[in-house]
């Protein structure tokens, strides 16, 4: 015997903050076309950098609006969970845009210190400390929805390096101009790239664990297992499963063993409505599947593979 609580999917966590990513993508990109008119005329690196690490967070946010448009079409037989995962999967885009962005970085940074470049710092300095100010009007902008999906926080941590990558480049253009250290330049984009690596290594172990199915992060499968066999006339629960569809739509299965006397229509109905109750009250889990199994056809599988 099976039953399903809440099959609906709803509006996944990236497409209830559509706007947000709309006016964070106008913003960058508005910024992007500044600070490569500023790159170009100041020779700076560093600045081609942090508009190249712009332009990436650009094209995430656009891939993850994509993702969330297409993440609302309808399941089908043959895509059951529809295209929510389309989500995921744009995160795992996002991820390796920004490690190809720090490779490049780092490998032009190296041959810019042979060949160091006149730069024009009151421009360097001037286009840096707008691009800072966009940044952080974006990191407010997306700070309430980063916390509820996956892509949501891969555009907020995007956005984060581009600010801490704005600052370097305005610590390095006031560096050159008071001491005529032109290496600040190529340093700036080297720390540019080291702060966008670790971002981008986090956000990919997270998308993989989605993909792998790994148990939710703060989900404990033990204390999930007590609290359903202290429902009234549960004896046991096995085959316990708990994976996540996208960000906000965790979902939950398991073998429930239950006392025989109690799988009549309304023993098994009372069992049911109190599981699902548990799960979506205690762990956030609303979208769960139960197979009640009484204890003579437990015994029973228990001696075939005995």
């Amino acid at each position: 015997m099976g039953h399903d609580h809440n099959h609906s999917h709803g509006v996944t966590a990236t497409g209830k903050h559509r706007k947000r990513l709309i006016a964070v993508l106008a913003i960058t990109l508005g910024v992007v076309g500044i600070q490569v008119v500023g790159a170009v005329a100041s020779g700076s690196l560093a600045l081609l950098a942090d508009a190249g690490h712009m332009l990436s967070d650009a094209a995430g946010v656009f891939i993850a609006l994509m993702a969330a448009w297409i993440a609302t079409r309808p399941a089908s037989d043959q895509r059951t969970y529809g295209y929510q995962r389309a989500e995921v999967l744009a995160a795992l885009a996002n991820a390796l845009i920004l490690i190809v962005i720090a490779v490049v970085i780092m490998i032009e940074a190296i041959r810019r210190f042979g060949e160091p470049a006149e730069i024009q710092t009151d421009i360097m300095l001037w286009a840096a400390i707008l691009g800072a100010v966009a940044n952080l009007i974006s990191l407010l902008i997306l700070q309430g929805a980063q916390k509820e999906s996956l892509n949501v926080r891969g555009a907020y941590l995007e956005v984060l390096g581009d600010l801490l990558g704005s600052i370097a480049v305005i610590v390095a253009a006031v560096v050159i101009m008071t001491t005529g250290f032109s290496a600040a330049d190529p340093l700036a984009s080297m720390l540019i790239a080291l702060m966008i690596i670790p971002r981008a290594w986090h956000l990919l172990r997270d998308v993989v664990d989605v993909l792998l199915e790994a148990t939710p992060k703060g989900v404990d499968v033990n204390m999930i297992r007590e609290h359903i066999v202290a429902v009234d006339g549960v004896v046991d629960a096995h085959d316990i499963h708990i994976w996540t569809i996208t960000s906000g739509v965790p979902v939950f299965s398991a073998h429930v063993v239950v006392e025989d006397e109690v799988l009549n229509a309304s023993g098994a109905d009372s069992i049911l409505d109190q599981l699902g109750s548990c799960l979506g009250r205690h762990f956030d889990t609303e979208h769960c599947t139960f197979q009640l199994e009484p204890v003579s056809h437990s015994e029973h599988e228990s001696h075939q593979h005995a």
